[in-house]
């Protein structure tokens, strides 16, 4: 068999502990997937409310991507900005 199976059948005899523990890991990352979709879905609805409250939903998002940095990364980050924005004569 060219799908693998035949290698687990012969390391652990017709189907025995090396499958079901393959078996095992599938179905937790199939739980955990149905998780993330759901949660993604709550997220989605978030973002739907403040929007419908007249918030800006992307700038929401970046507040939440810069709140997720380190504050020296986010400086960095900042003055990296002001200095190609300068040098573009954008600042």
């Amino acid at each position: 068999m060219a799908d693998g199976s035949a290698t687990l059948k012969t390391a652990t005899g017709a189907g025995g502990v090396a499958a079901e523990r393959l078996r095992s890991f599938i179905e937790r990352v199939e739980r955990l997937e149905e998780e993330k979709a759901a949660i993604a879905g709550d997220i989605k609805e978030v973002y739907a409310e403040a929007k419908g409250e007249g918030y800006d939903t992307k700038i929401l998002r970046q507040v939440i991507r810069l709140r997720k940095m380190d504050r020296a990364e986010r400086q960095e980050q900042e003055a990296l900005l002001e200095l190609y924005l300068s040098a573009l004569g954008e600042a």
